[in-house]
């Protein structure tokens, strides 16, 4: 008998200002699309977590491939990760800067490689062996990132406190889906280029097993965004697809996750979570956050707020 499949993405949890809602619903739905487009013609959840999240990274408005923010030194690092919640196979990159889609470079490690994780030109090596072309970095940049950087640091020049961790949340605009498809089967996949004018070299939560991203099929599916750091410390998105193994809902462990986030560490970020029953849950506490819902029937699309 065959399940329903369901498509659940987000396009970052953040203090999204209003000229920017348009293009990310736009995006949203595009990525919908592609990826349910695969759901319904039997696709696995894996190909329509990748092929979602794919279409996100091509787009500008997104912080994840091209658009993205840029490191200290002027240049785009960019982590993924994909995880198969039927055999728990996975495959993550993580500060690549020659690969248009690290998504597509996370799925080669998934299908191709005895190991989970590659970094840096490692990573990139690992894809171009395995048919994926490189880029220059420049082909990921820009104009309105190179003038957001150049605002950021002669504000830090003329004293200006940096608060892309503790104040409004204006740089956490990580994508990512999570998805359940005919064979009942979840997946998960997260994808970003991380904070304005991070240090090079820095790795956040979104490509590490059980902080950014999990799915396991006796569990749940959960792709984060936010600020990484407490994230990781916390290992959350386990914690939240934990809870939902002992019996809690997908939405009240999403609740809860959040919750335990800004209790313990004072934490922002959203959360999206899937199980195999095809119950969604979903929370942020930062003021808004960027999110699609595809099912049978059903297609939601928005830009929530707190």
């Amino acid at each position: 008998m065959k399940t329903s499949p369901i498509l659940l993405i987000h396009g970052g949890a953040w203090a999204m200002p209003d000229d920017a809602i348009a293009a990310h619903e736009a995006g949203i739905a595009n990525a919908l699309a592609a990826g349910y487009a695969l759901l319904e013609r039997g696709a696995s959840a894996v190909d329509a977590v990748e092929a979602a999240v794919a279409v996100m990274e091509d787009d500008e408005a997104f912080d994840a491939g091209r658009g993205s923010f840029l490191t200290r030194d002027g240049r785009v690092q960019l982590d993924a990760l994909l995880m198969n919640g039927e055999n728990l196979r996975t495959g993550g990159v993580a500060c690549v800067e020659r690969l248009k889609n690290p998504i597509r470079a996370a799925r080669l490690v998934l299908d191709h490689s005895p190991h989970v994780y590659f970094v840096g030109t490692g990573a990139e090596r690992f894809a171009r062996q395995h048919g994926m072309d490189l880029i220059d970095n420049t082909e990921l940049i820009v104009p309105r990132e190179r003038e957001r950087l150049m605002a950021f640091q002669k504000a830090e020049l003329v004293g200006a406190k940096d608060t892309t961790f503790s104040g409004p949340l204006d740089s956490h605009d990580t994508v990512g889906a999570v998805a359940l498809d005919q064979h009942g089967h979840i997946a998960a996949g997260t994808s970003t280029g991380g904070t304005l004018s991070k240090a090079p070299g820095r790795v956040g939560d979104s490509s590490l097993i059980g902080c950014g991203c999990y799915a396991d099929d006796e569990s749940a599916a959960v792709s984060l965004t936010g600020w990484g750091e407490p994230i990781m410390k916390l290992v959350l998105g386990k914690w939240a697809v934990d809870r939902v193994a002992a019996g809690a809902s997908p939405e009240e462990a999403a609740k809860a996750a959040i919750d335990y986030l800004y209790a313990r560490l004072g934490g922002h970020g959203g959360m999206i979570l899937l199980d195999r029953k095809g119950r969604v849950g979903l929370a942020h506490n930062t003021p808004r956050m960027a999110w699609g819902l595809q099912a049978e029937g059903r297609v939601q699309v928005g830009v929530t707020r707190n």
